[in-house]
């Protein structure tokens, strides 16, 4: 490159600085020690229920009486001993198992143990299964 001339630059030069600091960092124990060093002023608010689990209106509210004065009983429904010796007389006279009943309407042999012991929460799609396989009533009059 002779006899072209002087080299310059077309560019202007980039200054990359750092990001200013966040808040958080703004309030890290170093930042606030190097505040003091220098002698700016620091600025210290107490925070109530601060680092705590609680809201800060978790204090006992209005609902808090009307729960502790509520007494109803909230318990599902059972099956009735009625529907449970009639499941259990009808399956005896088809002389079939649990398991097997609950093969013929395609539920789990559980359901059929719950139903005759009584813990089951009555369905009335099942029942009416129980009762098309057992040819029996099992609901209502007979």
């Amino acid at each position: 490159m002779s006899g072209v001339g002087p080299i310059s630059q077309d560019w202007e030069p980039v200054v990359i600085r750092k990001k200013a600091p966040t808040a958080a960092a703004k309030k890290d124990e170093k930042a606030v020690n190097a505040a003091r060093r220098a002698g700016a002023d620091i600025e210290t608010v107490k925070k109530y229920n601060a680092g705590t689990n609680r809201a800060a209106s978790s204090s006992t509210s209005l609902n808090t009486k009307r729960l502790d004065d509520d007494t109803e009983n909230l318990a599902h429904e059972r099956v009735p001993t009625e529907l449970k010796k009639a499941l259990m007389q009808a399956r005896m006279d088809k002389k079939l198992t649990q398991a097997q009943l609950a093969q013929i309407i395609n539920e789990k042999p559980q359901v059929i143990q719950e139903y005759e012991s009584g813990k089951a929460i009555p369905n009335q799609q099942i029942i009416g299964k129980l009762e098309r396989a057992l040819g029996a009533k099992l609901r209502g009059k007979k």
